[in-house]
């Protein structure tokens, strides 16, 4: 047996100690969950984590870490596969880091999906809530219009691997020459823009990420050129770097729930108070009377205008506000608004949340692409006289554990 790293500690398993184990559930970051009875005690068993593994599975596994409460192992072989399981289209698929679930078929990836936003309900913030199925993309492959690929400090004049950080690890670079779930035109134009950076090798003093961005059928790579996106009749044009959903095939049905949700009930006024360049303001603005898109970025409340401009939206205004006066200049009825918020990873600030309550709309819909820290927030919510009303997950990112999931709430 090798001999373990320098800080691996050695209970309850011994390093590289192979295991057969039956793989009971899914983390929400697409690891199967086993439980593994330790020194004969049946009552308190050892949870391990696996990747790439299915619940119903029998595999063999190894260990290659132990933690306080937990263990880690790296898939060997399947015994006993899922009648879920299915093959990977992408080579790489184990290697890179970008997908976590392309041994899953994709009705059994929307279902998970669907599981694992009910079971944040449930164990962060006490709440059993229905959730409605995960809503399905529809393209599954070659729907992403925008990537990172990345590499490392030169070396010997050479650049090595250009693309994504590799499985399990927060540092290092797998070449990616193809990316399945990138649009095509991204994967034709990905051979020369990695043949031309490692030619002007000479002009990276360090590491560097590039750009590719798909915008009317073309790609671009200069983040600070216009990108366009179309979203149902609408036209948004953006920087290229700047934030915009990546995946524009699902952008339809996600932004007709999100109006559907918020227009419900007797409001005739919204809010969109992470604005951005208009995406939500815009598509839900036929909607409501009038519409004020908030952002604290100047920049981005300047896209909104013009984007409004050019789609003749005239009902819809933008409002750059500092963080701690989000709502100042907002004089919409609070009984016949409702508020849309999409917020970055982290969720909203203690700061936003108190402004909300204060605010107290009609309706909040709340859009976010990490649901556990939008479950967070909604305890917060919930505690201050908002009622959960509905849950709908969008499968955004298929083959990745990430979704986005849009939560209505309505003011008791």
């Amino acid at each position: 047996m090798p001999r373990p790293p320098k800080r691996f500690h050695a209970h309850p398993f011994a390093y590289h100690e192979e295991l057969t184990l039956e793989i009971e559930s899914l983390t929400n970051l697409g690891d199967g969950i086993a439980r593994v009875a330790v020194d004969d005690n049946e009552a308190e068993k050892w949870v391990v984590f696996v990747p790439f593994t299915l619940p119903g599975e029998k595999v063999r596994a190894r260990i290659f870490r132990n933690d306080k409460n937990h263990s880690r192992a790296d898939l060997i072989e399947v015994l006993e596969a899922s009648p879920n399981r299915a093959t990977p289209a992408c080579p790489l698929f184990g290697e890179c880091g970008g997908c976590q679930y392309q041994h899953l078929t994709y009705q059994a990836q929307l279902d998970w999906k669907t599981r694992q936003v009910a079971e944040l309900l449930e164990h962060m913030a006490g709440i059993i809530h229905p959730v409605e199925p995960c809503h399905p993309s529809p393209r599954i492959w070659n729907y992403r219009s925008k990537i990172t690929p990345h590499f490392a400090k030169p070396q010997n004049g050479r650049i090595d691997a250009i693309g994504f950080l590799p499985n399990a690890r927060r540092s290092g670079q797998i070449d990616v020459p193809q990316c399945p779930i990138a649009m095509e035109e991204i994967n034709a134009a990905l051979p020369a823009i990695r043949e031309d950076t490692r030619r002007r090798v000479k002009s990276y003093k360090r590491g560097a990420t590039l750009l590719l961005r798909a915008t009317e059928g073309r790609v671009e790579t200069n983040p600070n050129a216009v990108a366009t996106e179309r979203v149902g009749p609408l036209s948004f044009d953006f920087l290229a770097g700047d934030f915009f959903q990546n995946n524009p095939f699902i952008l339809p049905a996600f932004t007709a729930h999100a109006a559907a949700e918020a227009s419900a009930g007797n409001t005739r006024f919204l809010v969109d108070a992470y604005c951005g360049s208009g995406l939500f303001a815009l598509t839900l603005a036929p909607h409501f009377e009038k519409v004020a898109g908030v952002e604290v970025s100047e920049t981005s409340a300047d896209w909104a205008r013009r984007n409004a401009a050019q789609n003749g939206i005239t009902h819809a205004t933008f409002l750059a506000a500092s963080a701690e006066a989000i709502f100042a200049d907002i004089d919409f009825p609070p009984a016949e608004t409702a508020v849309l918020i999409d917020p970055p990873r982290k969720g909203c600030s203690q700061e936003f949340i108190d402004q909300l309550i204060a605010f107290g709309p009609a309706r909040v819909v709340y859009v976010s692409c990490n649901p556990a820290t939008q479950v967070r927030d909604l305890a917060l919510l919930q505690s201050a006289g908002f009622r959960l009303e509905k849950v709908q997950p969008f499968d955004l990112f298929p083959h990745t554990r990430h979704l986005e999931c849009v939560m209505t709430l309505v003011k008791d």
